[in-house]
């Protein structure tokens, strides 16, 4: 019999947490990026559309696809509420970062994926922001996390040498990107 009040995240949801029982302990970085592990995981919050996610992606070598999508919809740009693919590497770079830092916290997601019109908006008022940001091609993320640095979130996310990695200390957040090796900002 099916609950007609079942939604699409809570079902996800459910199946996230006990994929996560089930799931035998991770290394503190991932497959690709480090070796090994069962299982890869993101949690997040977004402040400007209330909206929170503890999901499980990747298991046993494999992207859960439903998750991935979930994933994509909760990184889109809200200004427009428009969504995009997220490249798989971002959120591998995103989630071995996350438990590199050893916290509990979950990212604050201030920046995921960015419309063209929503990129040149945000250009027209920064100079630190690119005019072929990889946030449009949903390769990218800016994010922060409670009771951890800015330095200490760019060096999490360097030790992966895997992606762009942006330190906006005046601004309190990281930048992370799948796109070449590089890192900039103070």
């Amino acid at each position: 019999m099916t609950n007609p009040t079942m939604t699409r995240r809570s079902l996800l949801g459910a199946f996230a947490a006990t994929t996560v029982v089930a799931a035998p302990y991770a290394a503190n970085a991932f497959g690709i990026l480090r070796g090994g592990g069962d299982y890869r995981k993101l949690r997040m919050y977004s402040a400007r559309t209330g909206e929170t996610l503890d999901m499980v992606y990747w298991i046993d070598g494999d992207y859960i696809r439903p998750a991935v999508e979930e994933i994509s919809f909760f990184m889109r740009d809200w200004r427009v509420d428009e969504a995009h693919d997220i490249d798989p590497r971002a959120l591998d770079i995103m989630a071995a970062s996350h438990n590199l830092l050893e916290t509990g916290q979950p990212y604050l997601l201030l920046s995921g994926y960015r419309s063209p019109s929503t990129n040149a908006m945000l250009r027209a008022r920064s100079s630190g922001v690119a005019r072929n940001s990889l946030h449009m091609q949903g390769q990218a993320a800016d994010l922060r996390i409670e009771g951890r640095s800015v330095r200490q979130v760019a060096a999490a996310a360097e030790s992966c040498s895997a992606g762009g990695v942006g330190r906006y200390s005046g601004s309190n957040f990281t930048h992370m990107d799948c796109g070449p090796v590089r890192s900039w900002g103070g």
